[in-house]
C-alpha cells in the first residue's frame, strides 16, 4: 500500500490493537508488527512513526523482550507506552526499578501542555495506568513531561530524537484525552498528512483482487454476518461470475437467520451472485456430540467449515481460491507474534492444516469492524446489513456453555429472539454495539405454578464498543431487563431463571466462549 504508514512493535500488551486502531482513526494507517521484526525490514518498510506497546513483563529481567539500542538512533519518532516507555528509559541508560506503589486504573496525572504530545491537554488529566515498575530516572537528554503522586515519571521525551513515552495508556478510551494525545504524535511529530479513507481502500482493493485472481474460480464462505458480506460484495465488484458463495447453514444461526440469508443472497436476492446454500446441522451436531470446551468446538466447527467447501468446490469444479471474511481482531486475538492466544478464530486458528485450495484470500484481514462497515457503505450495501447485530462463525456453539444439543440450540435460539425484539421495542437497538442471549451450563431449582422445576439459566449481554476490542458493559434500563426476563421464562420451555452479564472486555470477552 502506497500510505504513510505507523507502526506499532508489539511487546505482549492486551491493547496493542487497540493502539493500531487509534492511529487509523486520526486517518493514518497503522499496522502491529512482533518487537522481533529485524531492524533491516523496519527501514524497508519506511514507517513514520513507531510505537512500542505494553507488555507484562520486567523490563530489568534478562528474560523479557527487549530491542536493539539502533531503532533509537534511525531517526523515526518513537512513543513507548507502558511497558514500552520503560522499555525506552532501561535501554538508553535510564533506570527501572519496582514501584513502591503500583497504579491501576483511573489516574490523576499532572502534563507538561508545552510538551508537543500534551499540545491542547488539561494540566490536570484522567489516564489508565496498569504497571507495577516505574521509571525512576530518566536517560540522559529527557525531560520528564508528566507525573502523579508516587509515579515520578508518568512521562517523558526528547524532543532532539523525536523520541517519546507515557507510563499511562492513550490508547483506551478511559485516558479521556488520550486520542489528543495520539493525533498530537502522528500528526505534529511524524508529520503525517492522514491518506487513509475507506474510499481508497475500496478502490485499490477491487484492483488487486482483480489482478491477483485474474479468470480464476473463486469460493466466498458467506454467513450473512457483516464481515462475509461485505468480502462477497467485494469480491462481485472485482470478478463477478467467476465468484460463488457458499452459505454453511451450520444449524448454529440465529432464528430464521438461514431463510434470511438466502432471501438478500440468494437467486431473488440483491446481488448477482452464484449462491449455494448448504443445510449441514445434522453432521455439525454429530461433529459436536460429547464436546464441551471451547476451543475444541470452535477448531471443529473451523474444520468442517472448510470440510463442506471442499465438497462444493469438487461439485463446481476446479477452484483456485477460497475467500474469507477474516478482520483484524480475529488475527490478533489468535495469536500475534507472542502475543498470548486470546481463542482460535475459527476462520484463523481454527483452520486445518491442509486445505483443498490454492490460496485462502482475506480482503478484510487488516481491517477492523467499524472499518468494515465504512467499506460496505461505500460498496452501497444497504445500512440495515451494514449495522447488522455481528454474530461470530462458530454461531451459537460458543454462546451454548458446554455441549451444544438441538434442544439447547432451540432454547437460545428463542431467548435470542425475545431479547433483540425488545431492545429494538425499547429503541436501544442503535446505541448498543453488541447484544445476544447465551444459554450457561447451569441448571437449577425454580417454581413454576404450583410445580418444582430444575431448569437452564439464560445469560443475557450488552456491550457498548466502538472497535470490539475493549467494551464496557450496557446499562440497560431495569424494566426492559424485567420485561425480557418475564417473557423468556414464560415463553421459552427449559428456562426459569435469567442473568444480566455486567463484565466489560477485558476481562472477559465479548462472546461466552
Amino acid at each position: 500500500m502506497n500510505h504513510e504508514l505507523i507502526i506499532v512493535l508489539d511487546f505482549g500488551g492486551q491493547y496493542n490493537q487497540l493502539i493500531a486502531r487509534r492511529v487509523r482513526e486520526c486517518n493514518v494507517y497503522c499496522e502491529v508488527k512482533p518487537y522481533t521484526m529485524p531492524i533491516e525490514e523496519i527501514k524497508a518498510l519506511n514507517p513514520k512513526g513507531i510505537i512500542f506497546t505494553g507488555g507484562p513483563n520486567s523490563v530489568y529481567d534478562e528474560e523479557s523482550p527487549h530491542i536493539a539500542k539502533e531503532i533509537f538512533e534511525m531517526g523515526i519518532p518513537i512513543l513507548g507506552i507502558c511497558y514500552g516507555s520503560q522499555l525506552m528509559a532501561y535501554t538508553l541508560g535510564g533506570n527501572v526499578e519496582t514501584a513502591p506503589v503500583s497504579e491501576y486504573g483511573h489516574t490523576e496525572v499532572e502534563v507538561d501542555t508545552t510538551d508537543v504530545i500534551f499540545d491542547g491537554v488539561s494540566e490536570k488529566t484522567v489516564c489508565w495506568m496498569s504497571h507495577t515498575d516505574y521509571i525512576s530516572n530518566v536517560p540522559e537528554g529527557f525531560k520528564i513531561t508528566a507525573h502523579t503522586p508516587v509515579c515520578p515519571v508518568a512521562g517523558m521525551s526528547c524532543d532532539e530524537k523525536k523520541l517519546y513515552a507515557t507510563q499511562f495508556h492513550p490508547e483506551v478510551m478511559h485516558t479521556t484525552e488520550g486520542m489528543k494525545m495520539l493525533s498530537n504524535f502522528v500528526y505534529k511529530v511524524c508529520g503525517c498528512k492522514g491518506d487513509w479513507q475507506m474510499s481508497s481502500f475500496v478502490e485499490t482493493t477491487i484492483k488487486e483482487l482483480k489482478e491477483k485472481i485474474g479468470d480464476g474460480k473463486v469460493l466466498c464462505a458467506l454467513s450473512g454476518g457483516v464481515d462475509s458480506s461485505v468480502a462477497a460484495v467485494l469480491l462481485s465488484k472485482a470478478i463477478g461470475k467467476q465468484l460463488t458463495c457458499v452459505f454453511v447453514d451450520h444449524g448454529l444461526l440465529r432464528k430464521n437467520e438461514g431463510d434470511e440469508v438466502e432471501a438478500v443472497f440468494g437467486p431473488n436476492g440483491h446481488y448477482e451472485l452464484n449462491f449455494i446454500r448448504v443445510n449441514a446441522k445434522d453432521r455439525y451436531l454429530e461433529k459436536l456430540k460429547g464436546v464441551e470446551e471451547p476451543e475444541a468446538k470452535r477448531k471443529i466447527i473451523g474444520e468442517e467449515f472448510i470440510r463442506v467447501f471442499e465438497e462444493e468446490a469438487k461439485k463446481i469444479g476446479s477452484v483456485d481460491f477460497l475467500v474469507q471474511g477474516t478482520i483484524y481482531p480475529d488475527v490478533i486475538e489468535s495469536g500475534h507474534g507472542k502475543s498470548a492466544v486470546i481463542k482460535s478464530h475459527h476462520n484463523v486458528g481454527g483452520l486445518p492444516d491442509v486445505v483443498d485450495f490454492k490460496e485462502i484470500v482475506e480482503p478484510l484481514r487488516m481491517l477492523f469492524k467499524d472499518e468494515v462497515r465504512k467499506v460496505g457503505l461505500e460498496l452501497g450495501i444497504p445500512e440495515y446489513l451494514v449495522f447488522r447485530q455481528p454474530f461470530p462463525g462458530p454461531g451459537l456453539g460458543i454462546r451454548i456453555i458446554g455441549e451444544v444439543t438441538e434442544e439447547k440450540i432451540k432454547i437460545v435460539q428463542e431467548a435470542d429472539y425475545i431479547y433483540r425484539e425488545e431492545i429494538a421495542k425499547a429503541g436501544l437497538d442503535k446505541g448498543l454495539g453488541q447484544y445476544f442471549a447465551g444459554l450457561t451450563n447451569m441448571r437449577s431449582v425454580g417454581v413454576m405454578g404450583d410445580f418444582r422445576t430444575y431448569d437452564y439459566a439464560i445469560a443475557l449481554r450488552a456491550v457498548n464498543t466502538s472497535d470490539f476490542m475493549t467494551a464496557d458493559a450496557a446499562q440497560l434500563p431495569w424494566e426492559v431487563l424485567a420485561k425480557v426476563t418475564n417473557r423468556i421464562v414464560n415463553e421459552v420451555k427449559g428456562v426459569n431463571r435469567v442473568m444480566y452479564d455486567c463484565t466489560g472486555k477485558p476481562p472477559a470477552t465479548i462472546e461466552f466462549e
